[in-house]
């Protein structure tokens, strides 16, 4: 094996087909089949849908990162694989195709954390994370705020959403408003020209009695739902543009406030922002100015690696592979409730990674060898 591991990941937590090839902190590959337009018209993600995705989109989206790697399966290292949180079903058919890929070729199999892979894929854009490093994690279906001494054996949940998740109320909202799905790009577009000072909307679970570190989008959601429809009830036109801005303002204060927060109250100078919310352009201007006047290095990656991808998963393969961590068994299953303390699934005991190798189909073998 190569000093630096050499790792397939694939990532099917919800409604995207995610496969990335890495070389130690390298990205080489990071192909994406993504289901979005067809849930749109139900103005959210339907499991069976993306679960029949998935299964439709997996041999052709690893086919063409392997492509787009210069590299043949043969070649890899280890195979790694989303095995929670996020959708049963769409999380078994990933979980079924990595076991597949990794048996077929006797390369060993990582069941890891979907939570800890947002914070590995910094590590292909700004090198070695620090350590400890705080993480806010936000996207349409988790809010969470982290501390990571070591991403593959120590991550610690500080605080989390206790309903709609950002990205959640983001969808909700723009839905509110008339605009497309998913909500977050919209949303931002949108505010562009909107005044975020023109409402005041409420900001969650930041009086000096609610929790320090956790998260409430559903008040808010709630509050600008009724701020429009009393508009619309008056007869009067809805100022979409305000709307937006006002509502964006007070998502990115209450994420940015908790996270700076985090940060100095656990003495940890570096902040990473990951998910499909982090994409947002407000709350990545806000992150930045009070990280500065904080004295917090922050982290960002680029737009492509926030939101689910094959790479993050292979990142953290990559790393569970150099920090000589322990393989899944077989019988790997996914979890849809994984808790992030869980940053990979180990095998209960050691197993053969090659056993019955040699028995493979003849189709599969020709398939998967050239």
């Amino acid at each position: 094996m190569a000093d630096e591991p050499l790792v397939l990941g694939i990532e099917t937590s919800c409604d995207e087909t995610g496969v990335g090839i890495v070389r130690g902190h390298t990205l080489l590959a990071d192909a994406v089949a993504s289901s979005v337009d067809a849930h749109a018209r139900f103005g959210g993600v339907v499991p069976e849908v993306a679960s029949r995705a998935h299964l439709e989109a997996m041999v052709p989206t690893i086919e063409r990162a392997l492509r787009d790697a210069g590299v043949a399966a043969r070649d890899l290292d280890a195979v790694a694989v989303t095995a929670g949180p996020g959708l049963s079903g769409a999380l078994l058919v990933g979980v079924a195709a990595a076991k597949a890929y990794a048996y077929a070729l006797g390369k060993p199999l990582y069941g890891v954390n979907h939570l800890a892979s947002h914070i590995a894929v910094d590590q292909l854009e700004h090198g070695a994370l620090p350590e400890p490093t705080t993480a806010l994690l936000v996207s349409g279906g988790h809010s969470s705020l982290l501390v990571s001494a070591d991403i593959t054996a120590d991550v610690r949940p500080l605080g989390a959403t206790i309903d709609d998740a950002a990205g959640e109320a983001f969808d909700k909202v723009a839905r509110v408003l008339g605009l497309g799905f998913p909500g977050g790009p919209y949303i931002d577009e949108a505010a562009r020209a909107g005044d975020p000072a023109a409402i005041r909307f409420p900001r969650g679970l930041t009086g000096p009695r609610d929790p320090l570190y956790d998260f409430s989008f559903s008040g808010l959601k709630t509050s600008v739902a009724r701020w429009v429809e009393a508009r619309r009830a008056a007869g009067e036109e809805v100022p979409v543009a305000d709307v937006a801005a006002s509502f964006q303002e007070s998502v990115a204060d209450v994420l940015t406030r908790k996270a700076v927060r985090a940060c100095r109250d656990n003495g940890v100078g570096h902040l990473m922002i990951g998910g499909g919310v982090a994409a947002n352009s407000r709350l990545r201007a806000m992150a930045e100015r009070r990280c500065e006047d904080a004295g917090i290095v922050l982290r960002v990656p680029r737009m492509k690696l926030c939101t689910d991808n094959g790479a993050m998963v292979a990142a953290l393969g990559a790393e569970m592979v150099a920090r000589g961590r322990a393989a899944s068994d077989w019988e790997l299953s996914a979890d849809s409730s994984l808790p992030v303390t869980e940053t990979h699934v180990p095998g209960d005991h050691g197993h053969d990674h090659t056993h019955g190798h040699e028995h493979v189909h003849e189709l599969a073998k020709d398939n998967l060898y050239s």
